[in-house]
């Protein structure tokens, strides 16, 4: 009897991350297809070229002909809008300040794509992102094997990448726990300079390619215009202190994030950080540094990538910040999390994720502080 290789999609952004998890995959003994996401974002830049634009998929295309392996590329505009910018918009008009890297694995990557690769018959769905994937004790009992030709019963988690300067665990909290076993991570175990290098030394033609920015569909601009061209004429408000005295005029809630400190045009004794966003009174409030800090937190639309939850554990409130010890505390569809220490800026809109050692947790949206 033949056995079949074991077929996996490759979300391919035409960048290096992407290209070399294609080969890796190929090496390794898949069945390999190249899959890019259109999003129809139009270049600007063509040193910064986008991650979803033509180049990008032109670039991925080349690199698929170069490994000899099969793409495709399939339109997500209309799934981007719906899902990630129309959020994206509604957020910041809210007066909160939204993750779409998170929203896209949560919605387009690990939601429609998934479920396409699945749909297609493909065994995994891998992608370029810094993370591992790895099973869990206890072994299972004897039975049936599992897509990745383990026994059943077997449950995976998801874990930091090895270079922990370039983990991208924090933006993968939403993918399905029963979707891990899944999903393939091949650059987890590789540091950012192993990628280059192995990218060059097999002549692939995105070697030295630039790493996308961050939003992908707000090209050349900042998230400001974008925001100015999908929202009405923003409202000027009071800014006002702790107390409720005005000492300045905001030019739109939406323009404005916690923690912010330039931008507010007020000459005061001492640095002003926004604290509060106000929507229904169109006001912001700002203060010292030191007001800054949040005892904890309360996030909704939580994701559980484990069945047992430890009560203390760790939490990161950003991406760029460091874990922070904390206790937490199932509220039905929610979290309460209490730190051990005060944290700064826990900003309504991006995501805390939670970790044991390297084992993401899990994760949920941010809705408030508790002072």
């Amino acid at each position: 009897m033949v056995k079949l290789k074991k077929r996996v999609l490759v979300a391919m952004s035409g960048g290096v991350d992407s290209s070399v998890a294609s080969y890796l995959l190929k090496e390794s003994g898949f069945e390999v297809t190249g899959v890019t996401m259109c999003f129809g974002v139009k270049e600007v830049n063509k040193k910064r070229p986008a991650c979803c634009g033509e180049q990008a998929i032109n670039d991925a295309k080349s690199v698929c002909r170069k490994l000899g392996i099969p793409h495709y590329a399939l339109d997500f505009s209309r799934q981007l809008e719906k899902e990630v910018i129309n959020r994206f918009v509604s957020e910041y008009k809210r007066g909160r300040t939204p993750n779409p890297c998170v929203e896209c694995n949560r919605s387009l990557k690990f939601g429609i794509l998934f479920e396409k690769a699945r749909s297609l018959g493909f065994d995994f769905l891998a992608t370029g992102h810094y993370a591992r994937i790895a099973a869990a004790i206890p072994t299972p009992p004897a039975g049936k094997r599992s897509r990745r030709g383990i026994k059943k019963g077997l449950r995976y988690v998801l874990k930091k990448a090895k270079d922990t300067t370039k983990d991208q665990s924090y933006f993968l909290y939403p993918i399905r726990r029963n979707a891990l076993e899944s999903v393939l991570f091949p650059l987890g175990e590789l540091t950012k300079k192993e990628v280059r290098d192995i990218a060059k030394k097999i002549c692939l033609p995105v070697a030295e390619k630039p790493q996308s920015q961050d939003i992908c569909f707000i090209p050349g601009k900042n998230y400001h215009e974008f925001l100015f061209e999908r929202i009405d004429k923003p409202t000027r408000g009071p800014i006002l202190d702790l107390k409720g005295k005005v000492l300045g005029e905001h030019k739109g809630v939406f323009l404005y994030t916690i923690g912010q400190r330039g931008g507010l045009g007020i000459g005061y004794k001492y640095p002003l950080y926004v604290l509060l966003i106000n929507t229904e009174k169109n006001q912001i409030v700002v203060g010292e540094k030191k007001d800054l800090k949040a005892k904890g937190l309360v996030a909704g639309e939580v994701n559980l990538l484990v069945e047992d939850m430890p009560r203390k554990i760790s939490a990161k409130i950003r991406y760029n910040q460091k874990e922070a010890k904390c206790e937490i505390f199932p509220e039905k569809a929610k979290i309460k999390v209490v730190f051990e220490e005060p944290q700064e800026a826990v900003t309504p809109g991006q995501s805390v994720v939670f970790y044991d050692g390297d084992v993401v947790l899990g994760g949920g949206v941010i809705e408030q502080a508790i002072r």
